[in-house]
């Protein structure tokens, strides 16, 4: 659903797609303006954006618009859109502060949206409209969520509230509070889409998804940022390993791969919410990144926060595709395979890459990371460029061996200055606010490339996505 130029002074538009007249002309006289009280302007803008819903539910659902009843619910949801960030530039705080009262409360992204679509009805999709999509593809979608994007870019990019929201996707996890006692006993936890083990002075992460090459979705999400809170919590540990665990599809099976993305095959069927985007990215990989913060205490870095964090050890075994590439730029060493190879195809599916557009310029150069991010080029690991992000090479093979040689290494001395030296690294590559307005920009644009028509031409070009699959 791109962004496109539309007016609500074209009554014309609206008219032609048979709207009735006197739901036109309310419409366009209900046009709200800010008069600079937050309640004030709340209520007068929700009942707009309820208004603006009300006019495009008298147009035939989705797939059997005409080409002017598409022209008329365009125009009608641009202009909501727009005044959607008018009442945001001016009262995102405002909004935020009521959601945390006053930000005394953390409450993670995917909750929050939630709770802004109940504040301000009309901003965002509630409960009914979203549940109103489920099992439609994605190319079926209203796009509504592409306000959820536009809701939590605001977020971010206010230094307040979004250093805020960061904190609050960087706590651990209220299930994993509830695992940890029964992870410190038993050393092994099993969840949907991962796996987390004790082994020696390490923890060992795995991405478990064998059907889907160990692709991320929404049933592997959750599993994975408990995973790594578990790892992070537990102090019988010094390193974390992450690590694909073995796959079973037929020309893989029992090979470990590290993982093959987003799974493109939920995507094209409409069962990854745009909101899932922000969670992992806010989430798991930012806590691989900057550790755990905890309850009470400031934000990480150079807020003053003291986060619970290790060194992150990432084997590559086969592959690592997008998402999966994306996480190597977060971990301290990165030990490969030598035939395993490095892709960032997202622009060929119509999506970007989490934060690398972000981080993988640091590591190879503006010009090969544009490359690897706009022309889709393949990086073999054991190559020059390869060995920008990796570390180490191991033969086919002797990945438990690399591992274990490794984690003795980075622990035989101590590690007692690790955390220290990754804040001090980190300061100076990314300190929290520049990754704060990054993902302001990210949370917009990934909301309209979600949406894209262009995204489901990709799938179905490059993925063949209409001939598989999902369950």
């Amino acid at each position: 659903m791109p962004r496109q130029a539309t007016s609500s002074n074209e009554p014309n538009l609206l008219l032609a797609a048979g709207l009735p007249a006197d739901a036109v002309s309310a419409w366009n006289q209900a046009a709200p303006k800010l008069t600079g009280a937050y309640a004030q302007d709340r209520d007068h803008f929700s009942r707009y954006w309820l208004q603006s819903a009300h006019l495009l539910g008298l147009l035939p659902p989705l797939g059997r618009r005409t080409e002017r009843e598409q022209a008329a619910a365009a125009s009608i949801v641009e202009t909501a859109r727009r005044t959607r960030t008018q009442f945001l530039r001016a009262h995102v705080e405002s909004l935020y502060g009521a959601l945390t009262s006053d930000r005394s409360r953390h409450v993670r992204v995917e909750t929050l949206v939630m709770a802004a679509a109940d504040a301000a009805p009309g901003l965002a999709p509630g409960k009914e409209e979203l549940a109103a999509e489920t099992g439609r593809l994605q190319r079926d979608r209203s796009g509504a969520e592409i306000d959820q994007g536009l809701f939590i870019a605001a977020v971010l990019a206010d230094e307040r509230a979004g250093r805020h929201l960061c904190h609050s996707m960087l706590l651990p996890r209220p299930e994993s509070l509830d695992l940890i006692d029964r992870f410190r006993r038993e050393g092994v936890i099993a969840l949907k889409g991962a796996s987390v083990r004790r082994s020696g002075r390490a923890c060992v992460v795995n991405y478990v998804h064998p059907r889907f090459l160990n692709a991320e979705d929404e049933t592997t999400l959750d599993g994975m940022e408990i995973c790594v809170d578990l790892a992070l919590l537990d102090e019988a540990s010094d390193v974390v390993v992450l690590r694909g665990g073995e796959v079973d599809t037929p020309k893989y099976r029992g090979r470990r791969i590290f993982g093959a993305g987003i799974n493109l095959t939920h995507l094209y069927h409409g069962r990854i919410p745009f909101i899932w985007y922000l969670q992992r990215d806010l989430g798991y990989v930012n806590k691989i990144y900057r550790g755990l913060c905890l309850e009470g205490e400031p934000p990480p870095d150079e807020c003053g926060g003291a986060p619970i964090e290790k060194l992150w050890i990432a084997a590559v075994e086969s592959f690592a595709i997008g998402g999966h590439c994306q996480v190597l730029l977060v971990c301290d060493y990165v030990i490969a395979e030598r035939d395993a190879y490095l892709t960032l195809p997202a622009r060929k599916e119509g999506i970007i890459p989490g934060a690398a557009n972000l981080r993988l310029p640091r590591f190879t150069g503006d010009r090969i990371a544009r490359q690897a991010i706009l022309y889709d080029r393949r990086i073999d690991c054991a190559s020059p460029d390869g060995r920008l992000i990796c570390d180490s090479i191991a033969d086919t093979g002797t990945m438990d061996a690399a591992v274990e040689d490794v984690v003795s290494r980075l622990t035989g001395s101590g590690v007692v200055s690790a955390a220290g030296n990754r804040r001090a690294i980190r300061i100076g590559q990314e300190p929290l606010d520049l990754f704060r307005n990054y993902m302001a920009v990210y949370a917009r644009e990934q909301a309209y490339c979600h949406f894209s028509p262009a995204l489901i031409a990709n799938l179905e070009r490059y993925w063949n996505a209409h001939n598989r699959t999902p369950a």
